[in-house]
């Protein structure tokens, strides 16, 4: 198929494109570069054997869209461009609206034009609500507590609205729980901007000696150590898990929403272990007080998507802290 892929040169669109790329298909990448790096097209080529069409744009230039997706007869898009920082959200509010609302606003209104009706949605377990106990399925009540969580959970309302206003839409949004790990070559893997939010990131940054010690906020959660217990997924089983929703779209129309999680709760702790075994190095924390707004555990219910996808998340937390530690290595300075 000719696949359109935007933001596929970020972390999660790099990975994903070079898996589209392996499995035969011709990759349209659209990525304005704002938070991402051309070399990761470079390295996908290499990898691959061959290459993706890339084009610098933001999905907010509707016409240079228009020309992009009708030159390449586009048959399928995967949508991933958008802002992703939780902490940025909170504080420039506007910029996450417009990049991520407005943005697939202007996406979409492109693909009913050309009639370009199979979309694969980039969205987020942040849109499912505090108050909810894990693990979470697909039908649990929806209530962001950022704006991040909240333009995810808009452009999922628009996708639904679609999809109940004209039946020849194919829709698969995918509900992502914490994406770590990187290529297992260390030729692609996560480039965080400034400081990261995310724990692993930071951890990495501890390991390269980038930052002094891991904080680690809350230690008397209702879990087995006492800290926060997340949903770590492999960069590497997220991607053929989109794959697997490429093909279940050939056969079934309609909106589709899966989360993409192993189902396994991780402390705080497990990671510092395992990032600890696979590096040889001390990792060093604190630990302080809860941070407001942090749960004690967030985890998937990931059947829905073995069911109907046949699809599974294989590797395990050792596993994504090795690889991801290996791209460190490699790419110290990042791309």
């Amino acid at each position: 198929m000719r696949i359109a892929v935007t933001g596929g040169a970020g972390y999660i669109g790099s990975h994903v494109a070079l898996a589209l790329l392996q499995e035969g298909h011709e990759v349209i990448i659209i990525d304005n570069l704002s938070n991402s790096s051309a070399l990761s097209l470079q390295r996908i080529s290499l990898l691959a054997g061959r290459s993706a069409v890339f084009y610098q744009t933001d999905i907010r230039d509707s016409e240079a869209l228009r020309r992009i997706l009708r030159q390449h007869q586009v048959e399928a898009l995967l949508h991933f461009a958008g802002l992703k920082s939780v902490g940025a959200s909170v504080s420039d509010p506007l910029s996450y609206y417009d990049n991520n609302v407005q943005g697939s606003l202007r996406l979409l209104q492109v693909l009913q034009e050309l009639d370009l009706r199979q979309l694969i949605f980039s969205s987020s377990a942040t849109v499912y609500g505090p108050q909810q106990a894990a693990p979470f399925a697909e039908d649990a009540a929806l209530a962001p507590s950022n704006p991040y969580g909240h333009s995810k959970l808009m452009v999922e309302q628009m996708l639904r609205d679609l999809c109940a206003a004209d039946a020849r839409w194919r829709v698969a949004i995918l509900r992502y729980f914490n994406p770590a790990g990187a290529h297992p070559s260390g030729l692609i893997g996560e480039v965080p901007r400034g400081i990261p939010n995310n724990l692993m990131p930071y951890a990495l940054g501890v390991l390269s000696g980038r930052y002094p010690q891991l904080r680690i906020f809350g230690q008397d959660y209702p879990t087995p150590d006492g800290t926060g217990v997340r949903d770590y997924i492999h960069v590497m089983d997220l991607s053929s898990g989109h794959v697997a929703a490429l093909r279940q779209l050939q056969h079934r129309a309609g909106c589709h929403v899966f989360n993409l999680g192993t189902g396994r709760p991780y402390s705080v702790l497990d990671v510092v272990d395992a990032f600890q075994k696979v590096s040889g190095r001390a990792l060093p924390y604190v630990l302080l007080p809860r941070r407001p707004g942090d749960v004690a555990a967030s985890y998937a219910d990931p059947r829905l998507a073995e069911q109907a996808l046949a699809w599974r998340a294989e590797r395990s937390l050792e596993m994504m802290c090795a690889d991801a530690w290996n791209f460190t290595e490699h790419n110290p300075d990042g791309y």
